[in-house]
């Protein structure tokens, strides 16, 4: 997979988002912008670029990173429960702090997806059947149990409504003042970089890191954090966005091989694409109104997802 396609297409995609809307907005008009379309190109547009470029590329670096601590192609955070924990972090804030600020949430919202992700890594742990395909079930399995107890505390608070909004990945309410949360994500994917050589060993087995002289544990719990930052921040700017995390990286290693550093720069792009491009066509497909992100990103990494399978059936992978 080439790199400078991959920026190639980011660049395509990232002008077609900023000039494809309900709003009147071409190439030719910024160099005679009205106040009205200066407005919309930096309060709408841009933000929105923003958030769709940082959150594709943060949530398909955690499914990275989750994958190879768990030595499983089919761990994300969105199959080990770390969104559903993230969620009931948000839920529990509003409820113990009911006027809580946006750093707030994110602080107990990153909590409790650090807690989930930890108790699926610690399961993971004790399972002795560890079929690739029978270990995310579990993870929905036990994400399922923690979003029961989300929607029933939802219910008892009547903050049902609150909940749905965020299972509801969406762009369109992004606006300059409410996504910069999602730039807490930069410095961990800065961090990852630093430390992929070490995830790479990592994920090879706890003996085999111990005889490299790697503090094996501490390396695990500085991946659970990444993951548990990049989700919760994400969630509570965009909301859920399903199978990012679990197909790009998937497709990556396809054709770039298992070294995670190798890989980090690759992923973040391609998680960006997609999701850029799963974006423009929800603008597009019954325009002028548009489809959530969920959707769009659901119904196709849905199909990817089933051909990652019958692949892994047919090669034997």
């Amino acid at each position: 997979m080439k790199l400078r396609y991959l920026i190639i297409a980011l660049i395509l995609l990232s002008v077609a988002s900023i000039f494809v809307g309900v709003s009147n907005l071409s190439p030719t008009d910024l160099f005679n912008l009205t106040e009205e379309q200066s407005e919309v190109l930096l309060i709408s547009r841009l933000p929105r670029l923003i958030s769709i470029l940082i959150a594709g590329s943060s949530m398909s670096i955690a499914g990275l990173i989750m994958q190879q601590l768990s030595k499983n192609k089919f761990v994300s955070p969105t199959t080990a429960g770390t969104i559903d924990s993230a969620r009931f972090g948000v839920l529990v804030s509003l409820m113990v702090f009911t006027s809580a600020s946006p750093l707030l949430k994110v602080s107990v919202s990153f909590a409790f997806a650090l807690i989930g992700t930890f108790v699926f890594m610690k399961i993971l742990e004790n399972i002795q059947f560890k079929d690739p395909v029978f270990i995310p079930l579990v993870g929905l399995m036990f994400g399922s149990i923690i979003e029961s107890l989300s929607t029933f505390f939802a219910y008892r608070n009547d903050l049902i409504q609150n909940m749905a909004s965020w299972m509801q990945g969406d762009f369109s309410m992004i606006m300059s003042g409410n996504y910069e949360l999602l730039y807490v994500s930069i410095p961990t994917l800065i961090i990852a970089y630093m430390f992929a050589n070490k995830f790479t060993i990592a994920g090879m087995g706890e003996d085999f890191a111990k005889n490299l002289g790697l503090n094996y544990r501490q390396v695990v719990n500085l991946g659970l954090v990444i993951t548990a930052l990049v989700t919760a921040s994400v969630v509570l700017s965009v909301g859920v966005i399903p199978f990012l995390g679990l197909i790009i990286p998937n497709i990556v290693t396809i054709y770039q091989g298992d070294h995670l550093k190798n890989n980090l720069i690759h992923t973040a792009i391609l998680g960006a694409v997609f999701v850029l491009a799963c974006d423009v066509i929800g603008r597009l497909i019954i325009y002028p109104y548009e489809i959530p992100i969920n959707l769009t990103v659901g119904v196709i990494g849905s199909g990817i997802f089933l051909y990652l399978l019958f692949r892994r059936k047919r090669y034997g992978l």
